[in-house]
């Protein structure tokens, strides 16, 4: 059975994905941002903890991450590690 072109090329993005982990949404990320304008730009974080009312959240893994700190809402403190 042969798969069409298109229909291989949208499995191959589905499995692999797009991400929206990039340094470009990384460099919009700013002071201020609320916590579902972050989200609407990078996505649904990996991974959020909630200390004293500040919500620390990461995104990615190990190889490649961002770290937002969020106070009442808003970003506060964002870093990143080895995005391209």
């Amino acid at each position: 059975m042969k798969i069409p072109t298109v229909l291989l090329l949208s499995l191959v993005l589905t499995l692999f994905g797009c991400s929206r982990l990039t340094l470009e949404n990384y460099d919009k990320i700013t002071v201020g941002m609320s916590y579902d304008e972050v989200t609407r730009l990078i996505g649904t974080p990996d991974q959020c903890d909630d200390v004293m009312g500040v919500r620390s959240c990461r995104w990615g893994d190990e190889k490649r991450s961002v770290h937002v700190n969020f106070v009442a809402d808003q970003v506060l403190l964002f870093s990143s590690s080895n995005l391209k």
